[in-house]
């Protein structure tokens, strides 16, 4: 007789997949493969937070078949991993792979582990007041380091290629890696007795299965940053993800066009703005502007457009070959913050036909033949009503309580808009087509005074110093969100400018103001900073606004 005990222990899979990416099937279809290889089988799953803050842990023991010994005919498996103790981790995307190191289920000395480079942003990367996304390299490089095998490539631009899902491409490098002692023909048996997108997941195998024939990829070289830029590294592999070369190449082609023929990248009101960009700035800032000009006059109208090119003409001068970066920062940045967020922009990214289009096409639904109700649910405060009105009236019930008291009673469970009803469409339709009321607003008049207090500072200081000028341009940046993440966001804008005017002209000037915009950045009220600059003058900030 043989003994459990004897010698013999389960293949232990741990697959790490979120919502719609199929780890309940991939589970299952690794279970057909070891039942019908003569393993004993158990799959247990055990759900995470929703959505992107936690992935679904599904969880596969595969025990080879054989004479029990004792009072037992067959094993007793474990319901869930235990850290040490995982001869297989399949991860989803990126930074699940680097979750499953840090909690234990990978080590050096058994572990596979299968990951997808794709990257699926988490929560805390999104609330980042600035860059938060994790260096990918680095979650590549923990990988490698925490598992004795490390199978990874991009398996959801594989899955998309074959039109099937990442959880088949998985499947077909679970039996690549040839960790589960079973032949191939068996792994597609399963795909073939599920019945549901067969051929499409059998290609997405295949593709899998060649991938982790493969080396792992490595990270590519990072461009040298600029002051205060944030690196930014990509992992590179073959095959290239189409989407992303698309991009990649529409992106290199409307640059080419920006240089040789930039007025056929806007329509005919603005070919007189075009003709001024290249005549009165340096070529380096032309596509920042392009895209500028647009939404600028997207946003309001070309007179808008105007005001905005006369701003970023001020930062010319001092910096005419654009060497230090000054003019097309400023164009990327005075873009954004003429193109703030309001009620009637909202309204407006709200009911964009290509928006719709990708609802729709997320939901999967068939042309004209279904229909999908979308339905926003808005949280309305004082601030953004009244931020809305003409400044007299804006002003007026800002200050006031009885005012404050009715918003906060109608809007405390929120607001729900049926986007593609005819009530709800309506209403947004009339906000969106507001804008001729927006120059008269109490915000408009607020963010334009602050607009070009910013470029005071920026040209006062570009007279001598271009790098710190560009420092000051960049610090727009803090500037995020609304209500109180924005409030938060302006009194740090504050302070940044308060200790600009305290420079004393030294040569590390501009490096001394991109440490103290990355501390704004660090939190969302300002703590950091606060730290950075010590005590001095923090209550000054209470005026601005």
């Amino acid at each position: 007789m043989t003994s459990w005990t004897e010698g013999r222990r389960p293949i232990t899979i741990a697959i790490l997949a979120m919502g719609g990416e199929g780890g309940g099937v991939l589970a299952d279809w690794i279970v057909a493969v070891g039942q019908g290889a003569g393993f004993f089988a158990q799959t247990t799953s055990v759900a995470g937070v929703a959505q992107r803050t936690g992935a679904t842990v599904y969880y596969v023991e595969l025990y080879p078949a054989g004479e029990g010994g004792g009072v037992r005919a067959e094993p007793v498996l474990s319901l869930f991993p235990t850290p040490g103790e995982v001869d297989v981790v399949i991860a989803s995307e990126l930074m699940e792979a680097g979750r499953a190191v840090q909690r234990g289920f990978t080590t050096p000395d058994r572990t596979t582990l299968i990951a997808s480079t794709n990257r699926v942003y988490s929560m805390d990367e999104k609330l980042a007041l600035g860059d938060g996304r994790v260096d990918s390299a680095g979650l590549l490089d923990a990988a490698r380091l925490g598992s004795k095998r490390l199978v990874a490539a991009d398996f959801n631009a594989l899955a998309r290629q074959a039109g099937s899902v990442i959880s088949a491409s998985l499947f077909g490098a679970l039996a690549g890696c040839g960790v589960v002692p079973v032949e191939r023909s068996r792994f597609e048996d399963a795909i073939r007795a599920a019945g549901k997108g067969v051929e499409a997941s059998l290609r997405a195998f295949a593709a899998g299965y060649d991938a982790a024939q493969e080396p792992v990829p490595t990270p590519a070289p990072a461009p040298a940053p600029g002051p205060g830029a944030v690196p930014i590294t990509l992992l590179t592999r073959r095959p290239v993800d189409p989407e992303e070369a698309a991009a990649q190449s529409e992106e290199q082609r409307r640059r080419e066009v920006a240089e040789s023929d930039p007025e056929s990248l806007v329509g005919p009101a603005l070919r007189g703005r075009v003709q001024r960009v290249v005549a009165d700035f340096p070529a380096s800032a032309r596509d920042m502007l392009l895209q500028g000009i647009v939404r600028t006059a997207v946003y309001q109208d070309t007179a808008y457009t105007d005001r905005y090119l006369d701003r970023v003409a001020r930062v010319v001068p001092l910096d005419p070959e654009d060497a230090a970066g000054l003019v097309t920062e400023t164009a990327r940045h005075a873009a954004l913050w003429m193109t703030y967020q309001d009620t009637i922009h909202v309204a407006h990214q709200k009911i964009r036909r290509r928006r719709l289009a990708g609802v729709r096409a997320e939901a999967g639904a068939e042309d004209d033949t279904q229909l999908v109700d979308v339905k926003e649910y808005l949280h309305p405060q004082v601030e953004e009503i009244t931020d809305t009105l003409p400044t007299a009236l804006g002003r007026r019930l800002a200050a006031s309580k009885g005012f404050a008291k009715v918003v906060g009673k109608v809007t405390r469970d929120g607001i729900v808009v049926n986007t593609t009803g005819i009530v709800g469409y309506s209403m947004l339709w009339t906000m969106a087509h507001g804008r001729p009321l927006r120059p008269r607003s109490l915000r408009f008049g607020r963010e334009q005074e602050a607009i070009d207090a910013w470029l005071d500072h920026a040209v006062r200081l570009g007279a001598t110093d271009p790098a710190l000028a560009r420092e000051v341009v960049e610090c727009q940046r803090v500037l995020k969100g609304y209500g109180a993440t924005h409030e938060h966001g302006r009194e740090s804008f504050a302070l940044l400018m308060e200790a600009v005017d305290a420079f004393t002209g030294s040569d590390d000037d501009a490096a001394r103001l991109a440490r103290l915009r990355t501390a704004a950045l660090a939190d969302e009220d300002g703590a950091t900073l606060r730290a950075a600059l010590g005590q001095r003058a923090v209550a000054a900030v209470r005026s601005v606004g």
